[in-house]
Formats: structure tokens, sequence, C-alpha cells
């Protein structure tokens, strides 16, 4: 019986301290950034969502940024994101994990930086130059 609570209290802590609930506002939160990169008449199109949170569409103009940070979660955090771009239509489309982590590991300050470009979307986590992770695919225009 003795083992049975301790290791519901060690499971009691994680969970608290993941919430942050102990020591508030002691860690950095994670970071995930987009700026759009591409040609001045090409707006980006992004949606964003994770198991919990639907963040909505955004639309981004030449040299805009959009980001959003969270805390991650004992259980495994993921957003994955759809970017569109190709004015007027929005003929390119990628679709690919923005950011992934939590779970026994969990990340404080994480950050992942991604460029929508003509080419592709390039990705770095700010320390290294950005390096082409995706291409664009075509939309069929219906």
């Amino acid at each position: 019986m003795n083992c049975l609570s301790y290791f519901l209290l060690v499971i009691v802590l994680c969970a608290g301290l993941n919430n942050a609930v102990l020591f508030p506002k002691t860690y950095p939160k994670n970071l995930v950034q987009f700026t759009n990169v591409l040609g001045p008449e090409n707006i980006l199109k992004i949606h964003c969502v994770s198991k919990d949170d639907d963040l909505g569409y955004h639309y981004l103009r030449h040299g805009k940024i959009y980001s959003f940070q969270f805390d991650d979660s004992v259980f495994k955090t993921k957003f994955d994101c759809d970017l569109w771009q190709g004015s007027p239509y929005y003929k390119f489309h990628a679709n690919f994990r923005a950011y992934e982590g939590g779970g026994f590991v969990v990340h404080y300050g994480k950050k992942n930086f991604w460029e929508a470009r003509e080419d592709g979307i390039y990705f770095t986590h700010g320390i290294e130059m950005p390096k082409l992770e995706y291409k664009w695919s075509r939309e069929e225009i219906i």
C-alpha cells in the first residue's frame, strides 16, 4: 500500500508542476512563430489546431508575423498547421506538425520558427539558419 501512495503522490506533484500551480511564471512558455517571406502581394493563410485548441484562421501580409505561446502538457502536446498561399485563390498548400512535445519530457521555452517562402516552408529553432522542411503542394481549384 505504501508504494501505491508514493506513486500517486509523485503523479499529483508532476501534474501540479506541469500546470505551474506551485511555481507560477517561473519558466518561459513554448513558442511557435510564422513569418510571411513570400512575394509582396502574396497573403499567407494559417490554420493551427491541437487536440484541445483550434487557433482559428490568420492572414499575414508580406513581412508580418503570427505567433502563439503555450505550456507543454504531461500528455503529448502537438500543433498541426495548414498554410496556404498563391494569391488570389490560395493555389498552394502545406500541412505539417509545427510543434510536438510534452509527455514525460516537458519542454519550457522551446521555440519553433517557421518561414513561408516561395519555394516552401523553412524551419529553425532560432540558433541555426532556417532550412527547407516542406515544399508547397498544388491545390486543385474547383
